[in-house]
This record gives C-alpha cells, structure tokens and sequence, in this order.
C-alpha cells in the first residue's frame, strides 16, 4: 500500500497559467527510485539536447513542483515511497499542463484505466524501454506541452481580449447614453433658442406695430409670403432663413422716423425735403444695423440692405442691379411692393406686372405669383417659372419681347430649340411676364 501523500502547502493548491516564455519547455523531470535506471535516463534525454532534473524521492519530487514548472514529468511505477500513478495524480494537480508518462514493467488493465482516468497520463512505456522509442514519445510529450501551454495562452489571452472589449462596450455605451443625453439637452436648448428666436422677431414686429401700426400689418403680410416662397425648392437653406428673417425685420430703419415724415412718403413723396428723402432712402442702411442686434448673419443683414434695390440699378441706397443683388431680396422686393402698394390686389398684380424686369426681376415676380394664390388661374392652367420650361409644353399665353412683338404663340407646344430660344432671348433683353401652360 502506497503511503499517505503528504499536504500540500497553500501555495499549490492553484496551478499557475502558463505563459510560454518563462517556463523552460525542454526541462524535463525523471522520477524512479533506482539511481541507476535514473542515471541512465537522465544521461539518454541529455544527450538529445533536454534539460533533465532527476529525483529518486516522489516526495522530493512534489517538493520540486511546488517551487518551478515542467514540460515533461517522468516516472517509475513501482516506487518505496509512493507509486508512481499517484506521484503523477498529485503533480496533475499542482503541475496541470506538464505532460505526464509512466513507466512500468507490467501493464496491467486497471493499471492503465487508473492512469488515464485519474492521472491523465500522456504516454507508457515499457521496461526495459528502447532508446529511441523514448526518445521519440519525450520530444512527443514536449511538443505536447508546447502546444497545452501555447493554447491556454491563447486563449487567456482572448479571455483578456474580451473582457477588455466588455469593457470597452460598456464604456461605449455609457459614452452614447451621455451623448443621447447631451443630444437630448442640445436639441431642447435648440428648441428654446428657437422659439426665443422668435420671439425676438415677434417683438421687432410689435415694436413696429406700437410705433406705427401701418408697418406692423405689412410686416405680419411680408413674413407669410416670404414663407411661402421659402417654402420653394428655390433658394438654400440659408438664403432661406435670410429671406423669412428680413421680412421680419426689414422696416427696422423706419422707427425712430418722425411720424409726419412717413404720412408725407405715403400720401405726398413729392414733398419730402432732401434731408427727409435721405432718411428714407437710407432706412435699409438703419434697418441693417439694428437687425444684427437680433441676427448678426450677414446674408440677412445684406437682404435688408438692398430689398429696396431695383432690377435696372435705379433703387435705393446703394444702386445694385440685376444678380448683384442678392436672390432672396429680389424676392422680397416683391412682396414690398405688393403689401406697400395701398393698392387692390388686382391693381397691386398689374402695377407688379408693368414693372417687371425694371424695378423687378421677372423671375422673382413668376416666384411670387406662383406661390401666393393671388390670381385664380383656371383649372387646367398652371403658372411656372422661366427655368422650368420643359419641351412638350404648351403655351396657354403668348409670350411677348419687352417691345410687344410675339415671340411665341398661345397654344404652341414647346421643343428644345424654341425653349433654347426663350432663354437665350431673355439674357438679352430680360422677358417679364406670366408664363402659364397647360397642365
């Protein structure tokens, strides 16, 4: 009967994770009792180039595994102090990728069902063994072992890897959460500078209301059909927000302005003094500085600058023309003259229309007429702007020169060369009216 295995200090009741690059993985330990067969063994794997610690003790032996690690544990079945199955149970447990072999003189049947049940036993061999048979089955155990070790770094490693990438995931997702929650409070700040936004706008137009209440009505018209004209696919967002924002504001210039100065520029412009026309012609000047209290964008402030220019270079303050003047304030150019007109509104309409290409770019007119639902055109006519000409419409008004010659007749169906001529005719010399086609 094999004695009782001695306790195991605490420090080797955890088999330590092997890493591959501090254990020696040639180093070998022999275990057997007879100092000769040990010497033989030990003189056989040295001479193959394997570093062999030799022990005739299993108790020494224990001791041993308990301080370093092994490739390879060899050992004698048949030993005074322990049998060698146990000896190679116990340093499964302390040494658990080490690759274990037994030798022994007799196999018997529940001697190998012991080995490789309790002890997991890598390789037997048989005394008396052969050299190369020995050989051959300790560089096998070794490359085992290699490749024990080399796996358990592996995948200590990816055990590493994904608790890194745990980590990462839940610092991510705390990240996105604060960046929802960041986006969340943005998009609510955005909401209330919004709507203080237009608040200030409404104030400005209030203010204008108390210092006149004429200004103030056509400043709440202005903004609705601004609105529907930046409602259009015709201008970018920002030119957008510079028409809608200058409506608000663009009469800004106008308070402060002695008040029997602008019944004299409604009723009676005639008999406005030359200082007093100045104020007048300068208000867009005013207006521009006092809305870049409220908006400091530039593209507003030059939309309120110049919505009293004229096509043909003759308006005010600055005498721009054409495309010099920005887009929207031709737009809204428009839209002043409609609302400050006094007029019907059919009256407003044709007084717009026989202006045209000289106080307005003819475009911009087709822009406000299209949007505004002024005029009732009929059911199966629709209105259109000069660059959404298509071939294979037809005219439901004859398009006239500037001088009243024909250009194209009523009910005429549009090709690409006579469209190409339409717009090669209004370079030169711009076309002002309506152009309406069937639908």
């Amino acid at each position: 009967m094999s004695p009782a295995l001695p306790a195991s200090p605490p420090s080797a009741q955890t088999a330590p994770i092997p890493s591959g690059l501090t254990a020696d993985l040639s180093t070998i330990l022999i275990v057997d009792d007879e100092p000769v067969v040990l010497t033989a063994l030990k003189f056989t794997l040295e001479r193959e180039g394997f570093h062999v610690v030799a022990c005739t003790s299993p108790l020494k032996a224990l001791a041993i595994l308990q301080e370093r690690d092994f490739a390879v544990i060899i050992s004698d079945q048949r030993m005074p102090e322990m049998m060698g199955l146990d000896f190679l149970i116990e340093s499964r447990r302390l040494r658990p990728y080490a690759s274990r072999i037994l030798i022994t003189a007799v196999l018997a049947l529940p001697t190998i069902v012991d080995a490789i049940n309790k002890g997991e036993i890598f390789r037997f061999v048989a005394k008396p063994w052969l050299r190369e048979e020995l050989v051959a089955t300790v560089r096998n155990a070794v490359q085992r072992h290699e490749l024990v070790t080399h796996n358990e770094a592996l995948q200590a490693e990816t055990q590493n890897l994904n608790n890194r990438l745990s980590e990462a995931n839940v610092a991510l997702e705390a990240k996105v959460n604060d960046l929802e929650q960041q986006k969340l409070r943005l998009d609510a700040a955005n909401q209330e500078l919004a709507a203080s936004y237009e608040n200030s706008l409404e104030l400005c137009r209030r203010i204008l209301t108390t210092y006149d209440p004429i200004l103030g009505g056509q400043a709440k018209a202005l903004v609705e059909f601004a609105t529907q004209m930046a409602a259009t696919d015709k201008f970018t967002d920002a030119e957008r927000h510079a028409l809608r924002t200058a409506a608000w504001l663009c009469d800004l210039g106008l308070i402060g302005m002695p008040r029997e100065v602008m019944r004299a520029y409604r009723t009676k412009p005639d008999q406005l003094t030359e200082r007093e026309r100045g104020m007048i012609l300068n208000h867009p000047i005013y207006g521009q500085t006092l809305a870049a209290l409220v908006d400091a964008r530039a593209d507003v402030g030059e939309v309120i600058r110049t919505h009293h220019e004229r096509y043909d270079g003759r308006g005010y303050p600055d005498g721009l023309a054409g495309e010099a003047i920005p887009w929207p304030a031709r737009c809204l150019a428009v839209a002043v003259g409609f609302v400050e007109s006094g007029l019907s509104k059919t009256a407003a309409i044709d007084a717009i229309l026989a202006r045209s290409g000289s106080d307005y770019d003819p475009e911009a007119v087709r822009l406000f007429l299209k949007v505004s639902n002024l005029v009732q055109l009929p059911k199966q006519v629709r209105e259109i702007m000069l660059h959404e000409l298509e071939p294979g419409m037809v005219l439901a008004n004859g398009i006239y020169s500037p001088h009243g010659l024909l250009l194209i007749g009523e009910g005429q169906a549009l090709s690409p060369g006579t469209i190409a001529k339409i717009r090669s005719h209004n370079q030169v010399t711009p076309i002002n009216q309506r152009l309406l086609v069937y639908m």
